[in-house]
C-alpha cells in the first residue's frame, strides 16, 4: 500500500513526487510517456538556461526516484475507490494508495471516471480541467489535482511549482501541521 499515488510524471507530477517522497511518504509515480513537455524546448525555466523537454522530464523523474519514489512506466487505465483505499489499474497490474494526485496534463479521462467535477479550461487548447480549491483538493475526498489538468498554465515552471504546492498542501493535511522542506548548505 502506498501513501500517495501520482498519476502523470511530467513537471507537475514529478515535482509532487519529489516532495512527497522526500517527506518520507511511500510514493508511486505513473508515467505513460506522453507528456506534452516531451515535445518542448524550454528557454524560460528559472535556473536553467535552456533544456530539451525530454531531458527536463527525465531529470525530474530521477530526482523523485532519488528520494524513494517508485516509478511505473505504464498508463493508468482506471482508478476505483474501495473504502479508504484507491485501487489503481494498469494493463499489467493493480496498486493501492491512500491518496491520489492527478497530474494528467491535457487528459481528464481518469478524473471523470472518478467523479471529479470538471469545468471549461481557460488556457489555449485546454478544453476541460478538473475543478480544485486553492490547495489543489478536488470534490472527491483524498483526490488532489496539480498542473495543467488543474487549470494552471502549461509552462513547465508553473506546472512544476503547482505540483510542489499541491504536494506540500497534501503533506500538511496528512501531518496535521504545515509542512516545510528547506535544505541548508553546510
Amino acid at each position: 500500500m502506498y501513501d500517495i499515488a501520482i498519476i502523470g510524471a511530467g513537471p507537475a507530477g514529478a515535482s509532487a513526487a519529489l516532495f512527497t517522497s522526500k517527506a518520507g511518504k511511500k510514493t508511486i509515480l505513473f508515467d505513460h510517456d506522453k507528456s506534452i513537455t516531451k515535445r518542448a524546448r524550454i528557454e524560460n525555466h528559472y535556473g536553467i538556461m535552456e533544456i530539451a523537454g525530454p531531458d527536463l522530464v527525465d531529470i525530474g523523474k530521477k530526482q523523485a526516484e532519488k528520494f524513494g519514489t517508485q516509478l511505473v512506466n505504464e498508463e493508468v487505465t482506471d482508478i476505483n475507490k474501495q473504502g479508504d483505499t484507491f485501487v489503481i489499474h494498469t494493463a499489467n497490474d493493480t496498486y493501492e494508495a491512500k491518496y491520489i494526485i492527478l497530474a494528467t496534463g491535457l487528459s481528464t479521462d481518469l478524473a471523470e471516471k472518478l467523479g471529479l467535477k470538471t469545468k471549461p479550461g481557460t488556457e489555449p487548447r485546454i478544453k476541460t480541467i478538473v475543478e480544485t480549491d486553492p490547495q489543489g483538493k478536488t470534490n472527491v475526498e483524498k483526490v488532489w489535482a496539480a498542473g495543467t489538468v488543474a487549470g494552471v498554465s502549461v509552462h513547465t515552471i508553473i506546472t512544476a511549482g503547482d505540483g510542489a504546492k499541491v504536494a506540500i498542501n497534501l503533506l500538511s493535511e496528512i501531518n496535521g501541521e504545515r509542512y516545510v522542506d528547506h535544505d541548508v548548505l553546510k
